[in-house]
This record gives C-alpha cells, sequence and structure tokens, in this order.
C-alpha cells in the first residue's frame, strides 16, 4: 500500500485511522486504497494492540432528534482520535440493555457510553468486572453511585421550568411525562416537578400527571387526556379546591411532548398560551420554528456528548477523569408561555 501510494507506512496508517495529513499525501493513499480495493484488517491491528479501537454506545433511540445530535457529537470527537463508533438502542428497556451491552463487548468495543445512570446493578457489576471504561451521559449521580458522568440534574432542570410557570401565576399545573419505567431522567424530571410545587405550596393530583412514550401521537393523546374532566372525586390543589377545571399550564417531558400538546391544543380550539401554557425540555430546532415558539429548558447536548467523548478518550489512554462533569442548563422563553389567565 505504501508502495503503491509513493509515501511512508507511517502516512498510510494516519490516513486509515482518519488523522489529518496534508492533501496531497491523502488524495495519493486514497487513489492507491481505491485502486487496489484495500481493507485494513481489523482483527489483525486489535490482535497486535491488544484493543479493537472501536467504542459502543446504546441510545434508547434514534428515533429522536437529540440523540441524533448526540450520536454526530460523539462520533465526530471519537472521528478525530481514529476510534470508530459502535450504536446500539435499547428501547427505553433495561434488559434490553444489559443485552446490548454485552453484545458490544463480546464484539471487542473498548469502552461505552450509556444513556443515564439507571442501568441494571447486573450490568454495572460485569462492565466493573470487565474493566470496561464507561461514561454515563445525561444525568449525575446519586449520592452513593460511583460512576463517571458528564450531565445535569434532571429534578432540578424541571425544578427551573416549573418554578418559571408559578412566578407566571399559574398554579394548576399538569405533567405530560415521558415514561419513567426503566427511565431514570424521566422519573427525575417528574420528581423535578413534584419538588418544585411542594415549595410552592401547591400539590400536584394524581389526574394531572399522564406519562407517554416520547411521540407527536402520544404528545397528543396525553395533551387530550390532561384536558378532559377528572374522573369521579376529581383532585386536590395546595388550598383544598377540587381541580374540575382543565389546567392553565402543562409542563412536557421533552420537546417532542410539547410539540404534540400544541397540536393537539389547537384542534381543541385551546389557543396557546392564551388558555393554556406549554413548555418542553430539551430545545430541539423545532422549538423556536414553530408558532408560537416553545419555551423550554435548552441542554446543550453537543458540547455534552462531546465531552463525553474526550472521558472515554482519556480513560482508553489510563489517565485520570473527573467522577462528575455537570453541564449547565437554561430556561429559553419563547411564545407558548403567558401569565395565567385569571377563572
Amino acid at each position: 500500500m505504501a508502495d503503491a501510494a509513493g509515501v511512508s507506512t507511517a502516512t498510510v496508517s494516519r490516513v486509515l485511522n482518519g488523522l489529518t495529513v496534508r492533501a496531497p499525501l491523502l488524495a495519493r493513499v486514497q487513489a492507491a486504497v481505491a485502486e487496489l480495493g484495500y481493507v485494513p484488517n481489523a482483527g489483525a491491528r486489535a490482535l497486535m494492540l491488544d484493543r479493537s479501537g472501536t467504542v459502543g454506545a446504546i441510545f434508547p433511540t434514534v428515533d429522536n432528534a437529540i440523540y441524533a445530535k448526540a450520536i454526530d457529537a460523539l462520533e465526530e470527537r471519537l472521528g478525530e482520535e481514529g476510534l470508530q463508533l459502535l450504536i446500539a438502542t435499547s428501547g427505553f428497556d433495561s434488559g434490553r440493555e444489559m443485552h446490548q451491552a454485552v453484545n458490544l463487548v463480546g464484539r471487542g468495543a473498548d469502552a461505552l457510553a450509556l444513556c443515564g445512570v439507571g442501568q441494571q446493578p447486573a450490568l454495572r457489576q460485569f462492565l466493573r468486572q470487565r474493566g470496561t471504561p464507561v461514561v454515563h451521559v445525561m444525568s449525575v449521580p446519586g449520592p452513593d453511585e460511583d460512576m463517571v458522568c458528564v450531565g445535569f440534574d434532571n429534578a432540578k432542570a424541571m425544578s427551573l421550568a416549573v418554578q418559571y410557570l408559578v412566578d407566571l401565576g399559574h398554579r394548576d399545573i399538569a405533567v405530560l411525562a415521558g415514561l419513567s419505567r426503566d427511565n431514570d431522567r424521566a422519573r427525575s424530571r417528574l420528581q423535578g416537578v413534584h419538588d418544585s410545587m411542594r415549595r410552592a405550596g401547591l400539590t400536584l393530583p394524581a389526574h394531572r400527571i399522564v406519562e407517554r412514550a416520547y411521540s407527536l401521537d402520544a404528545g397528543r393523546d396525553g395533551l387530550r387526556a390532561l384536558m378532559s374532566p377528572p374522573a369521579v372525586g376529581g383532585g386536590r390543589t395546595g388550598r383544598g379546591a377540587r381541580t374540575t377545571s382543565p389546567p392553565t399550564a402543562v409542563v412536557c417531558g421533552n420537546d417532542v411532548l410539547a410539540f404534540g400538546a400544541l397540536l393537539e391544543a389547537r384542534r381543541l380550539g385551546r389557543e396557546v398560551p392564551r388558555d393554556l401554557s406549554i413548555l418542553g425540555f430539551g430545545d430541539l430546532e423545532l422549538a423556536h420554528h414553530l408558532e408560537p415558539g416553545i419555551t423550554t429548558i435548552s441542554v446543550p447536548t453537543a458540547a455534552m456528548w462531546r465531552i463525553a467523548a474526550e472521558r472515554l478518550i482519556a480513560m482508553l489512554r489510563g489517565e485520570a477523569v473527573a467522577s462528575v462533569t455537570s453541564i449547565d442548563v437554561t430556561l429559553v422563553v419563547r411564545g407558548s408561555t403567558a401569565r395565567a389567565r385569571r377563572r
């Protein structure tokens, strides 16, 4: 290969590993690869280095723009170090997540990136036993959890959103949450709503909470459920009054649910934000293109996952890394929220 390209073996190695070389040399190596049909022998390389050069990442789904952005950032940073990203999905199922993790490690993944901190204890034990470097992204660990994390406190982030609604005068707030089973981020966000409302002297009746999968259809269905009259008995606010009227605000577990809620509110004849304020989470690109734009918690997804990649790279080099890297999130106010109207 080096002879065919007229370059050194070191230059060929840099090109094949995705590292930077001068444009003329890159062109010569690429031409030789095309002419010879050359493919590096990954097995031989792994045996020689005792490392595969691959990093695995398990995402709940790829049918969500926030995970697509995460994959781009992770792959780009790993690629700068000549590492190949392998992707698997769990479908928000902790058992399937463990199965995928074992598969990735079995196929030679040198390290793993996992979403959240809610993995099965058996998976954590397996990875500790193997000595596999792992970074948990999008969450921070509990006080008794020992793991490398790059993320944010989902409960505090959601508390920020709810406090904003309370400051606008909303007292009858509903929650369109993500499915909390096997999803520590969704559970923490729901806990953040409870915490913030409790501090404001409010309670969250059971009929003001619905959990739905992260999809537009599910968001629409969840909003319909929240705007329907409660079952017999209803619920109570902090002042003891029965909450038979619709909520004045809905806080959503992510932006996709908020998008669905906005569409369904229009179908129901509810004007947003005059009749109903809607607040999302994630700040997806569509959030500021809709009319009205979605008020939401902005998460710097690309930066967070790039930092996660840097932690994995450092761990593969045997370097010490910070156990927790906290990412700042912010409230972005747009047109989907307004002061509560008097009833």
